[in-house]
């Protein structure tokens, strides 16, 4: 019997969601029904909120620094769940890890450096690169009767004849759904390692794996691996805090972390986030009931979306995802037109997905989808994505 209700709906309107409340602002209406930004709809256990009520009770927020406490509720959380050990000062914070992305981008390359992706990816990646004036050099995943997977020899190529200094990768990943293999992972660590590469491995959604599958991080590869490695970590995702701006970058290698740690100074960034520091700690100690609830609940969200899509609407294809609580849907035997299925998504089935077109141009008759809410609202979503495909079918 499950001791956690993720069933219930909790009205999030009118608390500046973005999720929510700013349909009007980002789409031009606010009837659709949003599944798009990654954050989810439930809300934290009694456990933790009693944590962070006793702390906001205190009612002084001044400058806060990681404690002994602290560490030993990440070291730990990583040690049981994923099994490797992190020393207190492989650990620098950050407000998130797109900032932290932006400063390996800042601390490991120069302007007109080559920093390598893997589209379709999430796409502040290539907005971090350009915005920073570094040359974008993209080894697209290859997707093979419904599964993605890496184009090895382009990826070396492309680092070789790009001089690239700095891989950015998604781990597992966002929007595909893949869980890489830990050969999938040696043989690109390999390749640049002979290449003298940086590897920043965002392994924010590393707490989501399905069954069959298992997170290998890149930390776990060995030494020789890890001279050039930043680790980008956070709960935000497991335990839905991503407004309260924490994450923990690990790395193992001194000199690299002087590096980082300097360029994070440059940016004027030292304290974290008071209740992030002390929200974090709390789930990572008292959470793990909740979230192992959570990953049999999402399991059971991703079943019915398979059900629904496999009985009511086959012209929709899921790529089967391996992890996260993101699922990539391709829609390119409906539409050749990225525009026309933007109308299909917004104006007939009135939903607020993410495109695909902004996590690659290859990509455009995609569409990502957020599944981390109560069962009924996805159902709900499903049936008015139904709906509206079944308004085609017979030329309503």
């Amino acid at each position: 019997m499950s001791k956690y209700d993720f069933d219930i709906i909790h009205d999030r309107h009118g608390t500046s969601s973005l999720k929510y409340d700013f349909a009007m602002v980002r789409k031009g209406r606010d009837d659709l029904l949003p599944l798009w930004v990654a954050d989810m709809d439930f809300r934290l256990p009694d456990e933790i909120l009693d944590d962070i009520t006793a702390r906001t009770g205190h009612g002084i927020f001044g400058y806060t620094d990681p404690d002994k406490k602290y560490y030993k509720a990440v070291q730990s959380w990583y040690s049981r769940r994923q099994g490797f050990e992190i020393e207190d000062d492989w650990i620098t914070l950050a407000p998130g890890i797109v900032y932290s992305i932006a400063c390996a981008v800042r601390a490991f390359t120069k302007p007109g450096e080559a920093v390598l992706i893997q589209q379709p990816v999430y796409y502040p990646f290539m907005e971090v690169i350009q915005l920073n004036r570094r040359e974008l050099v993209n080894n697209q995943l290859i997707c093979r009767n419904g599964h993605y997977e890496i184009d090895f020899d382009d990826f070396e190529r492309k680092i070789i004849e790009n001089d690239v200094r700095l891989f950015i990768l998604c781990s597992p990943h966002n929007p595909v759904g893949r869980v890489w293999s830990k050969e999938e992972l040696l043989t690109m660590a390999e390749i640049c390692a002979a290449h003298g590469v940086f590897i920043y491995s965002d392994e924010i959604h590393s707490d989501f794996v399905y069954p069959g599958h298992r997170h290998t991080s890149f930390i776990t590869l060995g030494d020789k691996y890890t001279q050039k490695l930043i680790l980008g970590t956070s709960p935000s995702k497991s335990f839905n805090i991503a407004g309260l701006q924490i994450a923990n970058i690990i790395i193992p290698d001194r000199e690299t972390r002087s590096k980082y740690r300097l360029e994070n100074a440059a940016a004027g960034y030292s304290q974290g986030n008071t209740l992030g520091i002390f929200a974090a700690a709390s789930a990572y100690t008292r959470g793990e009931e909740w979230f192992e609830e959570l990953l049999i609940y999402l399991k059971g969200n991703l079943d019915y979306v398979r059900s629904f899509i496999r009985d009511n609407i086959p012209e929709v294809r899921l790529i089967e995802p391996e992890g996260t609580y993101l699922i990539w849907l391709e829609f390119s035997a409906l539409t050749e037109d990225p525009a026309d299925l933007e109308r299909l998504i917004v104006e007939e089935a009135l939903l607020w997905t993410d495109s695909g077109i902004i996590f690659g141009r290859e990509t455009a008759l995609f569409e990502r989808i957020n599944i981390a809410c109560p069962r009924s609202v996805l159902e709900q979503a499903l049936h008015q994505l139904y709906n509206a495909i079944r308004k085609r079918r017979v030329g309503l």
